[in-house]
């Protein structure tokens, strides 16, 4: 009895040695972004097989509503193989310095030219000493400063707070995660529309800004906002400003919020600068 009871023992200590704790590692949560430099102005994106806007606009560093808009790509986004795609704005391309209209002759060392008279015979040709005042000083040109870009000229109309909540992210130019302001609230909490305007887009194409509405103001304005739970606008209807729009979610984010983004001729602006303080 012995025996066998202290075989049972040793089988349960096996039993217990094989066992596996397993655990899942929480959902929801996007994986940080890897630094990428902004491509030079002018650069350009071969589309291959597979890719989508979402994947060439992060691997180059830039907004995905960002390169929809410069490329014109309306929604769904889609994209075709061997489809150029320009990376940065329309307006950043550089011009190419200008050409001399033909080639200048090279000065060969050692001649005299043509127009330089010879001193008479048996006379001290005068000396081509130059005096050290009348010698221009070298001076190093300084870099030209890049001049400040005006901002857009004021919104025709007043725009109002799309959403009530805590300010949790603000805007950040040059950086294709920050093209907006996000601001934090419940799940379902109305999202409201920033000013009258049309919808021109109303779905969920556009990864990496969830369940996403945008909305045209006029010619030269629109905003746009993501994260929603629920959208309930659908494209081409009209809205006034204060309408509720959407339910607030946390579609392609971590958290409960509204991404709320407003744009000048489709150039991100920072929305803190024309919303009223609050």
């Amino acid at each position: 009895m012995r025996a066998l009871a202290a075989l049972l023992m040793l089988a349960l200590l096996a039993a217990c040695a094989q066992t596996t704790v397993v655990r899942t590692a929480p959902r929801g949560k996007p994986q940080a972004a890897r630094p990428v430099s902004p491509p030079k102005p002018g650069s350009t994106a071969l589309v291959r097989k597979g890719d989508t806007v979402y994947r060439i606009a992060t691997t180059h560093g830039v907004s995905p509503l960002d390169l929809a808009m410069w490329n014109r790509i309306p929604p769904p986004y889609t994209i075709h193989p061997g489809q150029r795609l320009r990376l940065t704005p329309p307006d950043a391309r550089r011009p190419e310095p200008p050409r001399p209209a033909g080639p200048t002759p090279p000065r060969v060392a050692g001649t005299t030219p043509a127009s330089t008279p010879r001193p008479p015979a048996g006379t001290r040709p005068p000396s081509t000493t130059t005096s050290p005042a009348t010698t221009p000083p070298a001076t190093t040109p300084r870099p030209v400063p890049p001049q400040p870009v005006p901002p857009p000229a004021a919104a025709a109309f007043d725009w109002r707070w799309p959403a009530d909540g805590a300010l949790v992210g603000r805007f950040a130019a040059g950086d294709p995660t920050r093209q907006g302001i996000d601001i934090a609230g419940k799940s379902g909490a109305p999202v409201r529309a920033a000013a009258d305007g049309v919808v021109v887009y109303s779905g969920a194409g556009l990864v990496g800004y969830g369940e996403l509405i945008i909305v045209k103001h006029d010619e030269q304005w629109l905003s746009a906002y993501g994260h929603n739970r629920a959208r309930l606008v659908n494209e081409g209807q009209r809205v006034k400003a204060g309408d509720q729009i959407a339910e607030m979610g946390r579609s392609g984010a971590s958290r409960d919020m509204l991404h709320f983004e407003i744009r000048f001729n489709g150039k991100p602006q920072d929305p803190l600068q024309a919303l009223p303080k609050r």
